[in-house]
């Protein structure tokens, strides 16, 4: 018999990817299902890396980024939250490839892992795939907003624990830490001698206080054992270039550098020149997006809410709605009768975690207009026909 490895054969296939490719080929369908901006990214960023094309910059570069990306991103990652150095920062071909990375540096095959879900499926997966055992521990819905539970996180988090995996602004829910519960969980983590893997994917995407979400590395010490992922995708609109970067402790650098070897070699120059325009002159581009996504958050909550049968809370941040429908048993096949008789793509809460399901998320990363026409869709289709509750 030819099988890859269980490991491999158990991973769940994606469910959004499954729609996704359901609804190739039809014009009609408003999609709604992949977290990613529907503007291109900035003119000055993509000359960047054309200019790097240009001047012949097609080559390998060194495993852990061009100096100028290293120097950037501890510059940016410095001015939101406590100092760090080149050496602290390593460029990576995309933040799902951070995670990876950071997981293959720091946990063997058996470890017990926990994450807080519900959570992107790719970073649930991420341990699996490397043979560890993953135990969670799932954020409460309310209508005012997911709660999590730190008295039961902490006693998840038991001696012997390798790792905490939290996404926060968290995808899909839009749930963001609170600093007293990020120094609890330090605190707690640095007795039991427990990693952190902080995703921070969405801390710019963030609609409170100064628009930089809580994180770890604002109250981290350089010996606490915190890493920190992160990505160009979301805060840049720049999905499709493949551009992250951890914040590790130094001491770690050079066993990661033969990780990325032996991985992908190197981000390329010409998407890492790219980076660093961003880095450097990204600023307006983010309040540009955090004021449109602000304004469709509240228009698609409202709208939402306003029909029977339907619970949204408001997101604290990220780009995304996850949304409660009464009757919805099976998210996934009602995503699927979405697709087939309205023309409106959503993501099932299923694929994010089994403490999804009965959800559905929504990314807002559109104009007011297509929103609108969004809701107008499961409007119809829920007076049409009705979800029938047990």
């Amino acid at each position: 018999m030819i099988a890859a490895r269980p490991a491999v054969r158990a991973l769940a296939a994606s469910k959004i990817r499954e729609l996704f490719n359901s609804g190739i080929g039809r014009s009609d369908i408003l999609p709604f299902w992949v977290g990613e901006p529907d503007e291109p990214t900035p003119e000055f960023i993509r000359k960047a890396g054309m200019d790097s094309i240009a001047a012949g910059e097609t080559f390998y570069t060194h495993n852990l980024g061009i100096p100028e990306i290293r120097a950037a991103l501890a510059a940016y990652v410095s001015g939101l939250h406590r100092g760090f150095q080149s050496r602290d920062v390593v460029a990576t071909s995309a933040g799902v490839n951070a995670l990876m990375l950071a997981t293959q540096l720091l946990v063997d095959p058996g470890e017990r892992v926990v994450e807080v879900v519900p959570l992107w499926p790719n970073l649930q997966e991420i341990p699996r795939i490397l043979g560890a055992r993953v135990e969670t521990v799932a954020l409460e819905f309310s209508p005012s907003g997911w709660v999590l539970d730190m008295e039961k996180l902490l006693k998840t988090l038991k001696p012997g624990t390798r790792a905490l995996y939290i996404n926060s602004p968290n995808n899909p829910t839009g749930w963001t830490i609170t600093r007293a519960d990020q120094e609890a969980i330090l605190g707690h983590c640095r007795r039991h001698g427990i990693w952190i893997f902080a995703d921070d994917a969405y801390e710019r995407l963030y609609y409170e206080g100064n628009g930089v979400a809580p994180s770890f590395l604002d109250i981290c010490a350089p010996e606490d054992r915190i890493i920190g992922t992160n990505t160009f995708s979301k805060t840049w609109l720049m999905p499709g270039w493949r551009l992250g970067w951890l914040v590790v402790p130094s001491e770690l650098t050079e066993d990661l550098g033969k990780l990325i070897e032996y991985n992908t070699s190197c981000a390329p120059v010409f998407v890492q020149r790219a980076g660093v325009a961003a880095l450097k002159q990204g600023e307006p581009v983010i309040a540009r997006t955090v004021a449109r996504l602000r304004k469709a958050r509240d228009f698609l909550v409202r709208e939402l809410n306003a029909i029977d049968g339907v619970s949204a809370a408001s997101p604290s941040g990220t780009m995304y709605v996850f949304f409660k429908v009464e009757g919805v048993d099976d998210s996934f096949e009602f995503c699927k009768r979405l697709v087939r008789d309205a023309g409106l793509g959503l993501a099932p809460g299923s694929a994010f975690g089994s403490h999804g399901e009965g959800f559905l998320r929504w990314c807002f990363a559109a104009s007011d207009e297509r929103l609108a026409e969004g809701v107008q869709r499961l409007r119809n289709l829920l007076v049409r026909n009705p979800v029938v509750t047990p």
